[in-house]
C-alpha cells in the first residue's frame, strides 16, 4: 500500500446528516409542488419517502441516485415542463442549504486531516452547486481543494470519474487517495478507481452492509484521522 496523500468524501451521510438535512428539505419540496394531497402522496411514494416521519426507505432513489434520478421519478406525476424543473431543482437546492446539518465531529476531523497536510475533496451524487452551498452554510467550504457533483462532468458514482478527476487535480496516483463513503456506490467507485475505500456508518447503510465492499470501516468521522495515521505508519 502507498502512503495516503489525500482524502475524498461523499457528502450526504458522511459530512452532512442525511436525514436531518434531506428529510425536512424534501418534505417542504413535496408540500410546495404537490397540487393536492393525492399528488403530494404520489410524489412521496415515487421516491419511497414517508412525509409523516420525514424518512426515506433504504432503497429510495433519493439515497443512492442523483438529482436527475429523482426528477425522472417525479416527471410522470407533475409533468416534463423544463421551466418547472428548473424551479424544482432550485427549490431543492435552497431547502437543502437551509436545512443542512452536520455532526459535530465532522469539522474537527476535517481540520485534523488538513493539519496533517492532506488535501481534501468532495465527490457527491448531489449537484455541485448544492454541495457548495451546503458547505458554505456550514462554514466548511474552505477546507476542500475540490467540490465535485454528479453534474460536474465526471459522471456519477459508482463510476470512478470523480475520484480520478480528484487524483488528476492533485497530480497523484489514485491509489494514494482514501475515499470515505456511506454507500456501496461510494465503495464501488473507490475500487474501480484503485483508491482505498473506507465505509462509514453514519448514513442509511449499516456497517454490515458496507464491510464486504470496503477496505476499512469506521463508525463515525471521529475515527478517520487515527485510521489515516495508522495506514501511513504501516508503510
Amino acid at each position: 500500500m502507498r502512503r495516503v496523500a489525500a482524502v475524498l468524501f461523499d457528502k450526504d451521510g458522511v459530512l452532512v446528516d442525511f436525514y436531518a438535512t434531506w428529510g425536512p428539505a424534501i418534505a417542504r419540496t413535496i408540500r410546495h409542488f404537490g397540487a393536492d394531497a393525492a399528488q403530494r402522496q404520489a410524489l412521496a411514494d415515487a421516491i419511497e419517502f414517508d412525509p409523516a416521519t420525514e424518512r426515506f426507505a433504504p432503497g429510495s432513489v433519493f439515497i443512492a441516485g442523483t438529482g436527475a434520478d429523482t426528477m425522472r421519478a417525479w416527471m410522470p406525476i407533475i409533468g416534463t415542463d423544463a421551466a418547472l424543473w428548473l424551479k424544482v431543482g432550485d427549490f431543492i437546492t435552497g431547502e437543502g442549504a437551509a436545512c443542512v446539518a452536520a455532526p459535530p465531529e465532522v469539522p474537527v476531523a476535517l481540520r485534523a486531516l488538513r493539519d496533517a497536510g492532506l488535501p481534501l475533496g468532495i465527490a457527491t451524487n448531489d449537484g455541485e452547486i448544492s454541495a457548495r452551498r451546503q458547505m458554505e452554510k456550514l462554514g466548511m467550504a474552505d477546507l476542500f481543494a475540490t467540490i465535485t457533483g454528479s453534474d460536474s462532468g465526471h459522471g456519477a458514482k459508482p463510476k470512478p470519474g470523480m475520484i480520478l478527476a480528484f487524483a488528476d487535480h492533485l497530480d497523484i496516483d489514485p491509489a494514494r487517495i482514501v475515499m470515505v463513503g456511506d454507500s456501496t456506490h461510494d465503495l464501488h467507485a473507490a475500487r474501480a478507481a484503485g483508491a482505498v475505500g473506507v465505509g462509514i456508518g453514519t448514513g442509511p447503510a449499516t456497517l454490515e452492509d458496507l464491510a464486504p465492499h470496503a477496505d476499512h470501516v469506521i463508525g463515525t468521522m471521529a475515527e478517520l484521522p487515527a485510521l489515516v495515521s495508522t495506514l501511513n505508519q504501516k508503510i
